[in-house]
């Protein structure tokens, strides 16, 4: 799986991309990860990336110009799907995540200020995407999130028995409960386990479970 990102703050991925689950994927080529900076294409001395809106109103709006040469700059060879990150897309689903997991690659865009030049979202964006009802700063962390589900998703990224967890994962989700869970030690501060979790009798500790599904 290919990700490329175009984003005005390609530092703010540089800790996501080194650590845990993902830097491992990156480093066995089970992902791959380009950051481009549209600010790099805008042609004016000052690396213009933003102009005042059309027509008046507050803010500023992300200039077309720059966002279709660095889209223009993308190896188009692959199967790919450009999304861009946005609080009036479409809810971000494990079912949409399982969807855009079968392209060869994937394309991000990440907005801010008051939004994109609509012919942007017209001409290159395939879809738009929203991690959920409240406004960001910018569309980086929704892509890290987006990054991060679908990567999952690829072969051999959570290791030998990922097949059997993914499927696993989407079960827990339809049903939307989960039982308590607990770990070593058994007694914490005088907090202890559920006995029957330390019987080794898995028939009751299935109906104990099940018993205490919670939303």
């Amino acid at each position: 799986m290919n990700f490329s990102i175009l984003t005005l703050f390609p530092e703010l991925f540089t800790s996501f991309l080194s650590e845990s689950i993902i830097k491992r994927a990156i480093k066995s080529k089970k992902i791959k990860v380009d950051l481009i900076n549209f600010r790099d294409f805008a042609k004016d001395k000052h690396h213009t990336v933003d102009d005042t809106p059309y027509g008046g109103g507050a803010g500023m709006v992300l200039k077309c110009e720059p966002i279709f040469d660095a889209f223009a700059s993308i190896n188009s060879r692959l199967k790919t799907r450009t999304v861009f990150l946005t609080p009036q897309g479409k809810r971000l689903t494990q079912a949409r995540v399982e969807k855009l997991a079968k392209y060869d690659s994937i394309t991000l865009l990440c907005g801010h200020y008051e939004g994109v030049d609509q012919r942007v979202r017209d001409e290159l964006i395939d879809e738009e995407i929203s991690i959920g009802d409240y406004v960001l700063t910018g569309g980086e962390l929704p892509a890290m999130v987006l990054i991060d589900a679908i990567s999952r998703l690829q072969p051999g990224v959570l290791g030998k028995e990922d097949s059997h967890l993914q499927d696993s994962f989407t079960k827990a989700l339809k049903r939307k409960k989960e039982y308590p869970h607990y770990t070593k030690p058994a007694e914490f501060k005088g907090l202890k386990v559920p006995d029957v979790l330390l019987s080794g009798n898995h028939a009751e500790i299935e109906k104990w479970r099940k018993k205490h599904l919670k939303p």
